[in-house]
This record gives structure tokens, sequence and C-alpha cells, in this order.
């Protein structure tokens, strides 16, 4: 497998000190990584694909030999708490969601999973946010965007549907919104706009309609801010081209972005008194 370089300055745009906070390697606690699930086996060869990005580029962020396992919240084996449960020496390990938004799945569902594993077997577990917002993730929408054919050098006439699993939660379609506003102020496309696969609108078909009614410049694209291919990418993908987009981007799936996340996320959550000794000799 071939896995991109990231631009070292890219990598050291990050909110922690590597070199302070990674944890010595016989104390480093496994990364349990948690997806959502699905019944497409796209899905779960994406996660492993991803976490196999995840170990190789551990190397650079000094992390080599890392213990990295999935689990899955639905649909797939093993689930979190067997996940857990399969964790070696004193069962402590970092639990990452690999979600996108801060919504019912990371605010409840893993919370809750991770009391009843604890109820039934005592476990040392910190748990990560959420992979966004984080500005890799833009970074990866854009290596898709041109993965899918689009010039992004005419970026300047090109308006981008940014479409979504879409949540019952109204701060998690926010989040959304936000970073569609965000990538238009920041990376210069003519138009950002927000669509929803489902529970809230506008729809893709809705939002790329809209656009090319509007009287865009240039072309209109949809980019899949979804971690892995399955219902929501297919149907995000069929909608976009049926309403007249000249590309729809796969989705982000085993970027190198998406792993370097993850790993920051990982950092970020390992207990304080584990990088304490490094942190006093750094």
């Amino acid at each position: 497998m071939r896995h991109p370089r990231l631009n070292p300055a890219v990598l050291n745009r990050t909110a922690l000190n590597r070199t302070a906070l990674n944890p010595a390697a016989g104390n480093r606690r496994p990364l349990v990584a948690v997806a959502h699930g699905s019944q497409d086996p796209r899905a779960a060869a994406t996660v492993s694909e991803l976490l196999a990005v995840v170990r190789y580029r551990a190397v650079a962020w000094g992390l080599g030999g890392l213990d990295v396992k999935a689990a899955f919240l639905d649909h797939c084996a093993p689930s979190l708490p067997q996940a857990l449960s399969a964790v070696g020496g004193d069962g402590a390990c970092v639990v990452v969601p690999l979600l996108l938004t801060a919504a019912y799945h990371s605010k409840s569902d893993i919370p809750a999973q991770l009391a009843a594993a604890s109820a039934a077997t005592p476990v040392d577990v910190s748990c990560a946010g959420p992979l966004g917002p984080h500005p890799l993730l833009l970074a990866a929408l854009e290596r898709r965007l041109a993965d899918a054919g689009v010039d992004r050098s005419a970026r300047a006439r090109t308006s981008v549907v940014l479409a979504a699993a879409g949540s019952s939660d109204p701060a998690a379609n926010a989040a959304i919104a936000a970073l569609a506003a965000r990538w238009q102020a920041t990376r210069g496309w003519h138009a950002v706009v927000p669509a929803y696969a489902s529970a809230a609108g506008p729809r893709p078909d809705e939002a790329v309609r809209a656009l090319l009614a509007g009287g865009a410049p240039g072309p209109v694209v949809v980019a899949t801010y979804l971690l892995a291919p399955g219902y929501f990418a297919d149907k995000v993908r069929a909608a976009g081209l049926g309403a007249g987009a000249a590309a729809v981007s796969p989705a982000l799936g085993a970027a190198p972005e998406i792993a370097d996340v993850v790993l920051e996320r990982y950092l970020a959550a390992v207990p304080a008194e584990v990088c304490a000794p490094l942190v006093a000799r750094a």
C-alpha cells in the first residue's frame, strides 16, 4: 500500500508539541479507533486501510509501534466493549472516535458503551474528541476533490456543495455550515454551501440546483464529507450527479490528513500523568 507524504510544514501546524507529549514506547496506551459501522463491507475495509495509514504515519509522530485497534458501534465486529476487553496489560487505552462531528454517537452512544464496559470489567480508558473540526479535514476534502478531477486552479469560478450525512442534532448541522463558511473564506472557492443527506436540509441535489439556478460562474461540484463509502456516500453521489454536479468526490477514507488528525486526537487524550515524566525531561 502506498501512503502519500504530507509536507512537513503541514504536519507542524498542530496544537501539540509531539516531542514533549509523546509518551515513551513502554508507556504508550493502545489506540482504539471506534467507527460507526455499516452493513456495506466497503466501510469496514476503509477503516482498516485508514488504521494502516495511522500505524505508518505514527512513526513520524514518534509513536512507532503504536498498537492501533478498530472497534465499531454497530453492524460490524468487534464492538467497542469487545475491543476494550482485548486490550492487553492493565487494560489502559485511548478511544478515538472516527466521527467527523460531535453528535449523538460521540455525545451519548460512546459514553454509554464505555460506562457499560467499565461496569462489567473496570478499565482505564481515556476518550478523545471527534475528528472534526480540524484544519486538516479541509486539506483532506481538497485532496479528494482533486482525486475526482476537480481543477483546483479554477477554484475562484468553482462552487462547492459540502455534503455531510446530516444529524437530528442542530449543533452538528451548524458545525457543517460553519465548516463550509470557513472553507470558502480561507481557500478561495467561489462558494461553499452545506448540504445534508438526511435529517436536515438542503439535500445535496437541492444545493446543486440552487447554485446552478443562481448563476454559478463555473462548475458546481460536491465534496463528500463522509469518512467511508456506503449508503450515504452512494446517496450523495447519485443526488449530486443527478442534479447536474460536474463532479462528486469520494469519501475521505484513508487520506493521510485523516490519519494525522487521529494521531493528534490520541495524543491530546493521553492522561497527563503518562506524559509527565517525558515533559519533565524535555
